[in-house]
């Protein structure tokens, strides 16, 4: 069976895209082949990375990807998870079905360590009951 190819798409691919790629290949990595890339790439966020971890996925090794590094492959499904990627993304070619779920942005946390962790871990659980739900 092939595994259907599934890019993740957000600004700068730092938190939201880089979670629902390591939860898709986590949970239905026999049925999906997911990527992530941002419109705008900066680098992995620190509190994501202790996020995932503490569920048992380490995405500590992974790396901000520009969508241009994707734009000879072709998808299955591109799916934007922020608002301002909805508006940014390019084309994708090889038909994909092209579908938008936003969530809050991870970087927008404040306040004090302890209230940043449990910001960012609201959101890690809304992208991974979406995923879950979704796939």
């Amino acid at each position: 069976m092939d595994k259907k190819r599934v890019l993740f798409v957000c600004t700068h691919n730092s938190a939201r895209s880089q979670m629902a790629e390591a939860f898709l290949r986590s949970l239905f990595g026999d049925r999906y082949e997911p990527r992530s890339a941002g419109t705008s790439p900066t680098r992995v966020n620190p509190y994501a990375i202790k996020a995932m971890r503490e569920v048992g996925i380490d995405i500590s090794g992974h790396r901000s990807k520009g969508v241009e590094e994707f734009q000879e492959e072709t998808f299955d499904q591109v799916i934007t998870v922020c608002d301002s990627a909805k508006e940014a993304c390019p084309f994708f070619p090889g038909g994909a079905l092209r579908s938008h779920k936003s969530f809050p942005d991870p970087s927008a946390c404040q306040g004090r360590e302890d209230e940043i962790m449990e910001c960012v871990r609201r959101i890690r659980d809304e992208i991974k009951d979406w995923i879950v739900r979704s796939f």
